[in-house]
């Protein structure tokens, strides 16, 4: 039996807010366990909340980012149950009306084989709530320690629709929230200090069914690594179980990594077993046309009109822009060096290309790269006015990168390293070349291609590296013809 794979995604993303939702206290990261919790994230008798308007703000900014309704009227409910690092016994939530209703996301999926493909999915709602406090399971001699510093910090939970077929599917459309959440300065996307995380809901049904196979939800994947493994494993027990008669059972599940497997944590809760109601301590939540377009006015342009201002302006194809605006930093550099460079489309494949690679190779952020925007326009710039052939800019571009110099014409000059293009030089060495291999000149005449890029190569390897391939190219062909 063919199967096929639904998933939807519930991702916290932790607001870039000073202080907590409902409280004035610290959300900085890495503080003294319970340094940062004040009376009302203790749940102390007598406070109440007061709601954070920056909190507001960034939800409202993420709404507009991805077209969908800002609710006018939100109201915010308790989230009834009882663990140690929650005091009050209920998380305030948003329930029955979310402040962000709707809206799509679309983003280039790269599947293990194949062609990239654009992928636009739906989006259900995303709301504002608090985050509980942590568990603490180490050094207490068998007791459990609380740490309630992140008690009440701002999470703006999205949830998708189950519009995502395979792992790959949901890691890329992770990674394009992750992108626009960055991107917007709504939140700071540190997945490593909790800032970002997802939970997939994950269930599998015959190819051609309509209805939804029974689900599981697999809790607080923290990379984008651990969530494409932690699917990949449970659509496989799914189907293993299905298979040899068994019933997938509605259910939380966790993902270890060190075993690479899916188990179970608790039987999955529905919205009765939390009983939500109204938070009687809080008013319901009014926006105003005159907030959403403040939030507006503050927003920076989103991928989607800086992906179409780069075809236009740039006239670049509509897969490098989507690749260059999938990051805030990488494009923000590829338009510094096109703005310094002499042609756009050069800086985009060196900035896709060469760049990319080394950051990849390096681990390093765009914004900590050794080598600037002016540093590598000016290489490309030396390249197109004939200093040096696309080889040799590759040797400078690695140069700059291992800091063995800051400005691109002294390496150039101290390795010497121009091209030539003399043409009389070049076809001296082309004579040389021609009477050293009379084997790769026959070759050529007998209709062998192959033979004439052998001699292109020994011509440039003559000059190391340094003559104008173009110029190689012409004059050889222009001596085999008359020969």
């Amino acid at each position: 039996m063919q199967w096929e794979v639904v998933i939807g995604l519930e991702t916290h993303a932790q607001l870039t807010t000073a202080s907590k939702i409902f409280s004035g206290s610290s959300t900085a990261f890495g503080a003294e366990p319970n340094s940062q919790a004040c009376a009302l994230d203790l749940a102390l008798p007598g406070t109440l909340p007061v709601l954070n308007r920056g909190a507001v703000s960034r939800a409202i900014q993420f709404g507009l980012a991805i077209g969908a309704t800002i609710a006018p009227r939100s109201i915010f409910a308790r989230k009834n149950y009882f663990y140690p690092d929650l005091p009050k016994g209920y998380q305030i939530s948003q329930y029955e009306i979310p402040v962000v209703q709707g809206g799509t996301l679309s983003f280039v999926v790269q599947p293990r084989q194949g062609e990239p493909y654009m992928k636009t999915v739906r989006m259900t709602r995303a709301h504002l709530e608090e985050d509980a406090g942590k568990s603490l399971h180490e050094d207490f001699h068998g007791m459990s320690g609380i740490d309630l510093n992140r008690a009440g910090v701002p999470l703006l939970e999205i949830v998708s629709e189950p519009d995502l077929r395979s792992a790959v599917e949901a890691v890329s459309y992770a990674k394009a929230l992750h992108a626009l959440v960055v991107w917007l300065g709504v939140c700071d996307g540190n997945m490593q200090e909790g800032s970002f995380r997802c939970d997939a809901n994950v269930s599998v049904r015959p190819v051609g069914e309509a209805k939804l196979g029974t689900r599981c939800e697999i809790k607080n994947l923290n990379s984008f690594r651990f969530l494409e493994k932690a699917i990949e494993f449970e659509v496989r027990r799914q189907i293993e179980l299905i298979e040899d008669g068994g019933a997938v059972v509605q259910e939380t599940r966790l993902y270890d990594p060190d075993r690479d497997e899916t188990r179970p944590m608790r039987s999955k809760e529905d919205a009765m077993d939390y009983r939500y109601f109204p938070d009687p301590d809080l008013l319901p939540l009014a926006i105003s046309p005159e907030w959403i377009e403040r939030a507006k006015a503050e927003m920076p342009e989103l991928p989607g009109a800086m992906r179409e201002r780069f075809v236009r302006e740039y006239g670049l194809g509509e897969y490098d822009a989507q690749t260059l605006t999938a990051s805030k930093a990488l494009a923000r550099y590829f338009e510094s060096v096109a703005q310094q460079a002499p042609d756009p489309k050069a800086a985009a494949n060196w900035t896709l290309g060469e760049f990319s690679a080394a950051l990849n190779a390096s681990g390093l952020p765009v914004e900590q790269a050794p080598v600037s925007p002016p540093q590598l326009a000016t290489l490309l710039a030396r390249m197109a006015d004939g200093t040096i052939n696309g080889k040799t800019a590759k040797d400078v571009f690695a140069a700059l990168w291992a800091r063995e110099g800051d400005s691109v014409d002294a390496i150039i000059d101290a390795r010497g390293l121009k091209q030539i293009s003399d043409s009389s030089a070049i076809e001296k060495i082309v004579d040389e070349v021609l009477a050293a291999n009379p084997k790769s000149v026959e070759e050529f005449r007998a209709g062998k291609d192959r033979a004439f890029n052998a001699l292109v190569g020994q011509a440039m390897k003559a000059t190391k590296g340094k003559a104008n391939p173009q110029q190689v190219n012409e004059i050889l062909r222009r001596k085999l013809g008359a020969a």
